[in-house]
């Protein structure tokens, strides 16, 4: 009783997660969960509404276990849903404890691993308890505005011969891409879309909030410092040691800047501004993305230390790739014979 009355005590009943999606759909869902075989996990999350936290945490690793009862392309959407729900329940009973790091990591593996019914509810919980979370540490985002704090990458001049070094022998090629600015969408269309030409265009990002922001360490914390993102630890994805890892952004950036990690630690292709608003608003969509009449596939993100390497690979989709200049670096290929 003692226990029990003790948890009590610890939630905050003014800080509470309005999740109108899950509320709407939670009974449809759970129908659909059970008739999968789901009994056990609709029965933890009925307990889980009731107030029961151990019970939210055991229908989160039922759904974490189906997730991974198969390969990933098998697993039914139902699964990734009900792991979506558990994760805004979890969330729920850190963020009335107060406990917003924890509430925002079960967020952020909703975002990460869920499916796509319930996204709004943890997106729009993610603003809110991030928010709550500055409100606590007394840090917002104009508090980041000046830029006085530690820089992620010294500007400083690249030293081409050093980067040479770090490239993979026959990287190389003898062939030159072109470098051009001011480029139209009318000549980007004719002289390298249609032709299947690469092209370096330069002097087209200076309106992005990115150029700036992305280099400071306080900014960066600030906006997605607890936020769970899923990384690389490896040279590269065909050596044997290489691994994945789920780490807050916080973490993943001391990596970078202290290099700790024995290994490289790399956010590649990973769809970080669908689940990190804040960062979304920092980029912008260029235009050269739209002239072949054809809709965006997919805005993922690659962020990393020097040294990461891209094993020799074919991609489906046209791609662009918009490198902030004092954050950029050469992306090497790595061909098969190496």
């Amino acid at each position: 009783m003692s226990g029990a009355t003790t948890a009590a005590s610890s939630v905050n009943h003014s800080l509470h997660l309005p999740t109108p999606t899950l509320d709407a759909e939670s009974q449809s869902l759970l129908q659909s969960i059970s008739a999968q075989g789901g009994y056990a996990y609709a029965r933890m999350a009925a307990l889980a509404v009731a107030g029961d936290q151990s019970a939210a945490e055991a229908a989160r690793d039922m759904a974490w276990e189906q997730l991974h009862s198969g390969p990933w392309h098998s697993v039914l959407p139902v699964w990734r849903d009900a792991y979506s729900m558990a994760c805004l329940h979890v969330a729920k009973f850190h963020f009335a404890a107060g406990e917003f790091g924890e509430a925002l990591g079960a967020l952020d593996m909703g975002l990460i691993m869920g499916g796509t019914l319930l996204r709004k509810d943890l997106h729009d919980s993610v603003l809110l308890v991030s928010s709550e979370a500055r409100k606590k540490g007394e840090k917002s985002l104009e508090a980041c505005g000046d830029f006085k704090g530690e820089k992620l990458v010294p500007e400083v001049p690249v030293d081409v011969n050093e980067v040479l070094k770090i490239l993979p022998c026959k990287s190389l090629t003898c062939g030159r891409v072109e470098k051009t600015s001011d480029l139209s969408l009318e000549g980007f269309l004719r002289d390298y879309f249609q032709t299947g030409t690469p092209v370096v265009i330069t002097n087209c990002m200076a309106h992005w909030p990115a150029r700036t922001k992305w280099n400071h360490l306080d900014y960066l914390t600030t906006v997605a410092g607890n936020r769970t993102v899923p990384v690389e630890v490896g040279r590269n994805y065909l050596c044997s040691d290489w691994k994945q890892e789920l780490v807050t952004f916080s973490k993943f950036l001391e990596r970078i800047r202290t290099h700790r990690s024995v290994e490289p630690t790399y956010l590649a292709q990973h769809p970080l501004f669908d689940q990190i608003n804040e960062l979304r608003d920092d980029i912008c969509i260029p235009d050269y993305c739209f002239v072949g009449g054809g809709e965006l596939q997919s805005l993922n993100a690659w962020f990393g230390p020097a040294g990461t390497v891209t094993p020799l690979h074919h991609d489906p989709h046209h791609n662009i790739l918009a490198q902030p200049d004092h954050l950029a670096g050469l992306k090497p290929l790595m061909s098969e014979q190496n």
